[in-house]
């Protein structure tokens, strides 16, 4: 970073508690801790309306499901594998009571390491298949165009 750029640092919960109990204890902690007023008088102002010092880090839309229905999608996933996606949300819906869609399910299951696959859409050869495919081989082996 450039000099003229300021670094940003939060205070960690560590930190703030060992200010907070200096401050309690009526002692001053600007030149100790090296930081500016307005943060010390912002901690203590949380301090005294929430009793605590942690910031809570709630940006965006809240969540629709808690991590317990998070592992029990990815549960749900690795027990049935042949479960579509819709039909884990519908099952999630049931046992939870909260409406979940299929995307949201599809989030999940690749947040747990689980990823859709397309199946295949061939025939697997038979033991026949593969000897006529053989036949047919040594009897074309020397055809040219």
């Amino acid at each position: 970073m450039a000099n003229n750029q300021s670094v940003r640092r939060h205070l960690d919960a560590f930190t703030g508690g060992r200010i907070i109990g200096k401050l309690e204890e009526g002692r001053s902690v600007t030149a100790e801790f090296g930081i500016a007023h307005s943060i010390v008088s912002r901690l203590w102002r949380q301090f005294q309306t929430t009793g605590t010092t942690i910031r809570g880090f709630s940006r965006g839309r809240p969540r629709g499901t808690t991590p317990a229905d998070d592992r029990y999608i990815v549960l749900q996933a690795r027990r049935k594998r042949r479960q579509t996606v819709g039909e884990i949300a519908r099952h999630t819906t049931q046992a939870t009571g909260r409406p979940i869609s299929r995307f949201t399910v599809a989030r999940r299951l690749h947040g747990g390491g689980l990823f859709s696959r397309r199946p295949v859409r061939c025939v697997p050869l038979t033991p026949a298949h593969r000897r006529r495919r053989s036949l047919w081989y040594w009897e074309h082996r020397n055809w040219r165009q």
